[in-house]
């Protein structure tokens, strides 16, 4: 499980086909890592991937076809920004939202925009997706959790501050960019509870 709350940036050292997927090596950038260990859960632009190996300043990922398919990773150049939050431990403070690390749908960067200096971001989002998202809710966004400030027929907007873009992957992300949505994990739960008592 992750929070949604950016523990580092990092950048794609590069990628090789195997077995329909791909393994990705990752360099670590300002992401805490000494006590890494094989096995563990690092959330890569908002899914969830296993570490399969590693170094002091680097790890490795493999990448099946179902999330190549289903993510924007298999679209990323070498060198690309991305945000990195490894798996949340008992002990550590929830601050963001429930997060999964399991990318419901790809969405679209429309707009950034500056308001009393801060940014409003406006998403495009699928259709089919429209209904887990509200007003003052939570999605996750290329792995960041964020508060929805406005719906719409088209998808939604967030406000973005100034830290919050620095600290994060959305200082390389550009309008028409694709990012990586997850829902509001509650919002699932609560529709399949509802259509199990009909």
């Amino acid at each position: 499980m992750f929070t949604g709350l950016i523990q580092g940036v990092g950048r794609l050292r590069g990628s090789e086909s195997r077995d329909g997927g791909l393994r990705m090596q990752i360099d670590v950038g300002t992401l805490p890592f000494a006590d890494v260990e094989l096995g563990e859960s690092i959330a890569v632009n908002g899914v969830c991937l296993t570490v399969v190996q590693f170094d002091a300043a680097s790890f490795a990922v493999d990448v099946s076809s179902e999330t190549l398919r289903l993510t924007t990773l298999g679209n990323l150049k070498a060198n690309a920004v991305l945000n990195l939050e490894r798996a949340m431990r008992p002990s550590d403070r929830f601050g963001g939202h429930v997060v999964s690390g399991h990318v419901d749908g790809m969405g679209r960067v429309l707009q950034a925009s500056s308001a009393d200096g801060e940014q409003v971001w406006r998403f495009a989002a699928p259709r089919e997706l429209h209904r887990y998202i509200a007003k003052k809710g939570s999605i996750c966004v290329d792995g960041v959790s964020l508060t929805v400030n406005e719906v719409d027929d088209e998808g939604f907007a967030v406000m973005l501050i100034p830290h919050t873009i620095s600290h994060t992957a959305f200082s390389a992300t550009r309008g028409d960019d694709a990012v990586n949505l997850e829902v509001d994990l509650i919002a699932r739960y609560v529709e399949r509870m509802l259509g199990a008592q009909r």
